[in-house]
Parts: C-alpha cells; sequence; structure tokens
C-alpha cells in the first residue's frame, strides 16, 4: 500500500510537471529568441484563458470556436504589443527588455479583471469528469490531456528551433540583434514571429490550467509558479525544460503526500524554490542550460 501510494504521488506528480512544461516553454521561446525572459507569460495565459472563458459563458461560444476567437485574439495581442512596446528595444540592453515585461505583467493583472470581470470562470473541455482508472491508480482526465497537448507541442517546437530555417534564425536573433541585421536577417520579423508564438503557448497553457483550476486572476500567478522549472532545466532547453517540470511536480506532489499531514499543508508551495536555490548554488545555469563564458 505504501509503496502504490508513492507511485501514484510520483504519476500524478509527471503529469502535473508536464501541464507546468507547457507554460514554461514560453519562458525558453522568448529566451532563445531574443535573448530576455518574459515576466509576462503567466499573465498572457490568465488573458488567453479570460477571453476563452468569456465567449463560452457570455456568448455561448462552443468551447472549439471559442478557442479559435482566443488563438486569434492572442496573435493579434502580441503583435500589437511587439509592434507598441518591444520592437523600439530592438539593439539595447537586455535589461530594458526585462523590465518591460515586468511592467506589462503588473499592468495586465490590474487591467485583466478590470475588463472582463473577477469572478471565477470554468473552460468546460470536452472530457469526462471521472477519473481515469489504470490497475491500482487514478489519474485526472484534465492532468492527462495537458500532459499530452504539452509533450506533443514541445516535439514540434523543439524541431522548429533544431530544424527549420526561421528556428536557426531565430536562436541568430537572440545571440546578437546587431550581428544579425549586419547578416541580412529581418530581427523585426523574428521578434514578431517569437511573441506571436509566445501568445499561442499562452493560449494552450491558459485553456488547459484554467479548465483544471478555473480562470480568474490567479491563473496569473503561474508564471511565477513555472519559474523554478524554467531555471532547473535551463532557459535555453526544450529538454530541460520538460525534466524539469517532471522535477517540480514530482517534488510537489511528494511534499504534499509525506510532508503536509505533518505540518498543516502549504510544502509544496515552496518546495520548488528551495530546490531551484540548491541548483543556482552549483550549477547556475541550470541542468541542461549552456553555459555562458566571457573573456575579460
Amino acid at each position: 500500500m505504501e509503496l502504490q501510494f508513492f507511485v501514484e504521488l510520483v504519476t500524478n506528480g509527471i503529469l502535473t510537471g508536464l501541464m507546468y512544461a507547457l507554460v514554461a516553454v514560453g519562458f525558453v521561446l522568448i529566451y532563445k529568441s531574443t535573448d530576455a525572459i518574459n515576466f509576462a507569460q503567466g499573465e498572457f495565459c490568465m488573458i488567453a484563458a479570460i477571453v476563452v472563458a468569456g465567449f463560452i459563458k457570455l456568448y455561448g461560444f462552443p468551447v472549439w470556436a471559442a478557442i479559435g476567437v482566443g488563438l486569434v485574439f492572442m496573435l493579434v495581442f502580441n503583435w500589437g504589443l511587439e509592434r507598441v512596446v518591444l520592437r523600439p528595444m530592438i539593439g539595447r540592453p537586455v535589461v530594458a527588455i526585462i523590465m518591460a515585461t515586468i511592467g506589462l505583467a503588473l499592468m495586465f493583472r490590474g487591467l485583466g479583471p478590470l475588463i472582463f470581470g473577477a469572478e471565477t470562470r470554468p473552460i468546460p473541455l470536452p472530457i469526462p469528469d471521472a477519473p481515469i482508472i489504470w490497475g491500482p491508480f487514478f489519474m485526472a482526465p484534465i492532468d492527462v490531456l495537458g500532459a499530452t497537448i504539452s509533450i506533443g507541442f514541445m516535439a514540434v517546437f523543439g524541431w522548429f528551433f533544431m530544424k527549420s530555417r526561421k528556428g536557426v534564425a531565430m536562436r541568430a536573433v537572440a545571440d546578437s540583434h546587431q550581428v544579425s541585421m549586419a547578416m541580412g536577417i529581418n530581427v523585426e520579423r523574428y521578434f514578431v514571429l517569437a511573441w506571436m508564438l509566445a501568445g499561442f503557448v499562452a493560449l494552450l497553457g491558459g485553456v488547459v490550467w484554467g479548465s483544471a483550476i478555473g480562470v480568474d486572476t490567479q491563473l496569473a500567478a503561474l508564471g511565477l509558479k513555472v519559474f523554478p522549472v524554467v531555471i532547473l532545466g535551463g532557459l535555453d532547453s526544450i529538454v530541460g525544460v520538460i525534466l524539469g517540470g517532471i522535477i517540480v511536480g514530482v517534488v510537489e506532489a511528494i511534499s504534499a503526500g509525506y510532508v503536509d499531514p505533518f505540518v498543516g499543508g502549504g510544502t509544496k508551495d515552496f518546495t520548488p524554490y528551495v530546490l531551484m536555490i540548491l541548483v543556482l548554488m552549483f550549477r547556475p545555469y541550470g541542468i541542461f542550460g549552456k553555459p555562458i563564458i566571457e573573456r575579460i
């Protein structure tokens, strides 16, 4: 029985971790193409989920139609955001882009409930509510769906960056804006592509997590929630994000299963950050991250 409980915790932790990785890949996408960290990725997920849930509840859209509207909205939204706010920063220090995303995150977290309301809304995906029973183990259908979507998207995403011409060009842009422009790469075009892809990732993450926990302003906390995943795996590694997500999910599940009964709960909320600090002490660039060596 004890072994079964442990295996069940690990299994559900892996599924949750893969759902974390789906959100975390948005950080990797922006970092690999712009060399900056997008601290507004959690807010992007929140906005995407609010739009989808709003069209379902307020206008009676079928769930897939609402997701289609949300996709168009996020692509246009991120395109406009890049044109107005981020494009003037091409060639400037990376810290300027990072500070801009922090400002955007705070602004969106306030504007989201102001425009769409603060009530919690559901995203009723057409999946059963009853748990999936596999032998002695129980798994939530939304966790299985989220993990499947995460694996499928990251496989396509990894191929895009490693094999396609546009993916290679985006990596070159991340290495140096000035050198890329000198080599004839249209940096502005790839900035737009990167941020629109980040909007698509945010839609996937927002729909999956919105269906799992409900859609409200707290969904924006996903950005900070998955940050240990990004740091553990490495900011520029797809494989690292997957592994980091699994580690964080399993650590959370084991903490909740074995430690919470003795301390009253809440350990899964901070154990990933303790793990992140330990990794930063010994491997600052993450498990699969690329070490940066500079000559002085």
